[in-house]
């Protein structure tokens, strides 16, 4: 796996999360964008045969931790305080519109 491939796995898509299915800022990150009626796609990376590599291409794209990592409109957005800091500033609702990931 490389930048390309996950790239390809984030293309064409609103938002996306990489996460682990026993991550517990994970589970809250998700949570967080559903809430606003967003519907995130998914990768949880312990549940996918390339988990590992893709974990690794991310922190080789600015991830300081793999997960979560939220790509909101093709773009890394980062992980649980790059979001949360979003979400303080009230700059998430915005990014998620004009990513088209909600109408409202």
């Amino acid at each position: 796996m490389d930048v390309d491939g996950v790239m390809g796995m984030v293309k064409d898509r609103p938002v996306v999360i990489f996460s682990k299915s026993t991550s517990y800022m994970s589970h809250t990150v998700k949570a967080l964008i559903s809430s606003y009626g967003a519907n995130p796609t998914i990768y949880e990376l312990d549940e996918i045969p390339d988990g590992k590599a893709v974990e690794g291409v991310l922190v080789q794209l600015g991830c300081r931790e793999a997960v979560p990592a939220v790509f909101i409109g093709q773009r890394l957005v980062g992980g649980t305080n790059e979001l949360m800091s979003l979400q303080v500033r009230g700059k998430l609702v915005p990014l998620l519109r004009e990513a088209r990931a909600i109408w409202i």
